[in-house]
């Protein structure tokens, strides 16, 4: 972190990442300002605890001006956004946000983490363990984890954990996030074509995790999920002095109760979460840890206070007979995964499984029948979508038949009214069935814990 203070700008203040390196700079010292057409919860009430809220939605070049010293540009910030051009006009650093990570933690050891799913999870696991060790360092994770008060720490600590995306980085920028840190130790968890809106083909986003590992300096870590097949076909290319590790799902058992443990030998050890994708990021987790000076020990013992990341399989009500949990998952590979961890947990109760299509990906009618067989595992599967999300996106109608089809599962209800949905879903009789609601938005409005609170069970 540099020493001295600055005049510091954000444009588009409201992302979920761009509010919290906010709040780290203001706290650290720097003078903040920031601007956004439209800023949501929790990003509002953070930004306005902390005194950073802008007073109006809307952009207002009059905010930039020559002692303005760096501005921060946010993804979904246009080209010709006249805040940008202000400072375009007016020769100001422009930043993006890994641009300016980067920029930051030069100095330090870089260790990104990289996967179209799993990654948050990953690096929570991480933060979680090096937090319970005591350890000094950074971080940079797209969700709240327990214990954790912002997402974005930037101190002197020698060592940075990064989550890393593979979207762009701005409108100025369209290299991908996660090749903006220049990671020592890179993590693959998993690779599903995503983001269709600026990679059109699997090859094109697929190769932007072949320029990743590439980017492995000579003396560096490439670690990598074994089990997962672009993973591996990525990881074990030959990459001239740099030291390739595999992992795969940890070992782990679980009990009548319920009860879930990660198995050492004869040791078993307890945990909080659940699910095969979720074994597979324990180990990717723990391959990280041991390479920055973490033994076994230490690990077992701090994973066992573990409760996941915010939004990752959290649990909304639980009853008996009865549990409501929502979840993140959006890409089909994140909704498989999180349809076939909850029908673990359960296997003897009948799981509804809902589905938002939020993403301009999910609503693309090319890229839909990726979610083929994606809600198979659930014995009622709904998706809900929102016409005028679509509308926006300025794609091709979509019907119930092409949802249908996409998902290869005639028995799909399909929604695009919230009402209907809550009347649908308060209506049912949940003895012995649990409540899955997925999605990277909001269900049009669905107040989760309003809805858990009116189902009967």
């Amino acid at each position: 972190m540099e020493k001295k203070k600055q005049k510091i700008h954000f444009i588009a203040i409201g992302g979920s990442v761009m509010h919290n390196l906010a709040i780290a700079l203001k706290q650290a010292g720097h003078q903040i300002s920031g601007s956004d057409d439209e800023i949501f919860e929790p990003s509002k009430s953070a930004l306005s605890k902390h005194g950073i809220l802008p007073e109006k939605d809307g952009w207002f070049p009059e905010k930039i001006d020559k002692d303005t010293e760096v501005v921060m540009l946010g993804m979904h910030a246009s080209k010709d956004n006249p805040e940008l051009l202000k400072a375009q006009q007016l020769g100001l650093k422009i930043y993006s946000f890994p641009e300016y990570i980067y920029e930051q933690s030069k100095d330090k050891q870089r260790i990104v983490i990289a996967g179209s799913h799993g990654k948050t999870t990953t690096t929570a696991i991480i933060i979680h363990v090096l937090n319970y060790c005591k350890r000094d360092f950074d971080y940079v994770i797209g969700a709240r984890v327990r214990g954790v008060e912002n997402t974005v720490k930037l101190s002197d600590a020698p060592i940075i954990i990064i989550e890393g995306d593979e979207y762009l980085s701005s409108a100025l920028d369209p290299t991908p996030k996660f090749l903006r840190y220049q990671h020592h130790i890179g993590l693959i968890t998993g690779i599903s074509w995503d983001h269709a809106n600026v990679f059109p083909t699997e090859d094109e986003y697929v190769k932007q995790f072949d320029l990743f590992a590439d980017q492995t300096p000579k003396g560096g870590i490439l670690i990598y999920c074994e089990q997962d097949s672009l993973a591996l076909m990525i990881g074990k290319k030959e990459r001239p002095d740099v030291t390739q590790v595999t992992y795969k799902s940890h070992s782990h058992t679980s009990d009548t109760d319920g009860h879930f443990f990660l198995t050492d030998g004869k040791e078993r050890h307890p945990i909080k979460i659940f699910g095969s994708h979720n074994y597979q990021n324990i180990s990717g987790a723990k391959e990280v840890l041991k390479k920055i000076g973490i033994t076994n020990k230490q690990f077992f013992e701090a994973i066992s206070s573990f409760e996941g990341a915010s939004g990752r399989l959290e649990l909304i009500k639980e009853s008996s007979g009865f549990a409501m949990y929502k979840d993140f998952a959006h890409a089909p590979s994140k909704v498989k995964a999180t349809v076939k961890a909850m029908r673990e947990i359960h296997p003897s109760r009948e799981l509804v499984a809902c589905v938002e299509l939020h993403t301009f990906s999910s609503l693309n009618k090319k890229f839909l029948p990726q979610y083929k067989d994606s809600l198979k595992s659930a014995q009622t599967p709904i998706v809900y979508f929102n016409p005028e999300k679509v509308k926006a996106k300025k794609l091709e109608p979509l019907s119930t038949d092409d949802i249908k089809s996409a998902f290869a599962n005639k028995n799909i209800q399909v929604f695009d009214n919230t009402e209907q949905l809550t009347g649908y879903l308060t209506a049912q009789s949940w003895k012995n069935k649990n409540l899955l609601m997925m999605s990277s938005g909001n269900f049009g409005g669905i107040d989760l814990k309003n809805l858990a609170e009116k189902i009967n069970a």
